[in-house]
């Protein structure tokens, strides 16, 4: 799943994810609201899968990306789904603040195309295809 408001990042973000594994079904949500309501399988979302991985921005629209981590892991449901913070902010209190709401990482998105692609790629290839994730 990704949660980002920027129309230009998730083109990049979902060219990325398909390019390196076209057969992925990716979700995306465009606001914090939007993917807590689907997360929780709300309004539209009743029949919604859970997703094995969240791709998370932090400034968000409706509810900011610390609001739907810490959701998230306040969840018996939810919280062992893994999330990545995918932002572009480099503060470090941002950093502190997502890795005590238990983030599983946090990566500053970068500026360059190429990086931004190997980047998407790597975090890809590490919790889809190397980590052990435990069955939803």
């Amino acid at each position: 799943m990704v949660v980002e408001d920027s129309p230009g990042d998730q083109r990049l973000i979902m060219e990325a994810l398909q390019k390196n594994n076209g057969k992925a079904k990716i979700h995306l949500a465009a606001d914090g609201l939007a993917a807590l309501d689907f997360l929780h399988r709300r309004e539209n979302h009743a029949n919604a899968p859970v997703p094995s991985l969240v791709l998370l921005d932090l400034n968000l629209p409706k509810r900011s990306g610390l609001d739907v981590l810490k959701e998230m892991k306040q969840n018996p449901k939810l919280r062992s789904i893994p999330v990545v913070v995918f932002s572009t902010s480099s503060s470090e209190e941002d950093l502190k603040r997502c890795y005590d709401c238990h983030a599983n990482a946090f990566v500053t998105k970068p500026s360059e195309l190429d990086v931004f692609y190997s980047v998407i790629k790597t975090i890809q290839d590490f919790w889809i295809g190397i980590a052990q994730l435990p069955k939803q």
